[in-house]
């Protein structure tokens, strides 16, 4: 017996998808992809460069000192821009802010952040700091940005974040497989573990 399509609309955006009550699973199944969370932590190139953490850990301290981060809005002001401007200086890309990218009527809509070097880094705001809905809408364009932009390699790297907490995802392109790393990292605290994931991903050839 088939399973019920749960995707019943002609059309949906990315944001959409963290408003369903459906499982990850669930929905990456109905569109022909499979979803999987990693026992182990992903394996994720590192860079061994150093980078000037002291001076990002004083701007993120400042920041949520002077900035009431509690919206969306100003978490993503004084927290996630500031890393993911610091990762580009790093790796000397630049940050694409809300990139469209239409992939066809269900992959369709805005990215938060996209990041373009050798490989492409994509990170996803979690809507009302829910991380397991802002991983299916991640998992969902990063579906969507393999057909968009068909880049090179084995796979795709992003990560959905709360601004304070990162939690990293893979998608493999030749199995259609959603991988959702089993490490939570966060911010202040792991902030230079995270910006070393972040330099190695777009760093990797």
């Amino acid at each position: 017996m088939n399973k019920p399509k749960i995707l019943t609309e002609p059309s949906y955006t990315f944001s959409q998808y963290a408003t369903l009550p459906y499982r990850t699973a669930d929905i990456l199944a109905d569109l022909g992809y499979t979803f999987e969370r990693s026992r182990q932590p992903l394996q994720i190139p590192r860079s061994s460069t150093p980078h000037a953490i002291d001076e990002l850990k004083r701007i993120l301290d400042r920041n949520l000192r002077r900035i009431s981060a509690v919206t969306e809005t100003s978490k993503r002001e004084a927290i996630i821009a500031p890393i993911l401007v610091e990762v580009c200086e790093a790796v000397d890309s630049s940050l694409d802010i809300e990139y469209p990218i239409n992939a066809g009527p269900l992959l369709k809509g805005t990215l938060d952040y996209l990041i373009d070097k050798n490989r492409q880094l994509l990170v996803t705001e979690a809507k009302q700091a829910d991380l397991d809905k802002g991983f299916t809408q991640l998992a969902v364009e990063l579906i969507a940005l393999d057909l968009w932009r068909e880049p090179e390699g084995e796979s795709l790297f992003g990560a959905v974040t709360t601004g304070e907490s990162w939690r990293f995802g893979r998608y493999d392109r030749a199995l259609k497989r959603v991988v959702q790393d089993s490490v939570l990292y966060r911010v202040p605290e792991g902030l230079e573990t995270l910006v070393q994931l972040l330099v190695g991903i777009l760093e990797a050839a």
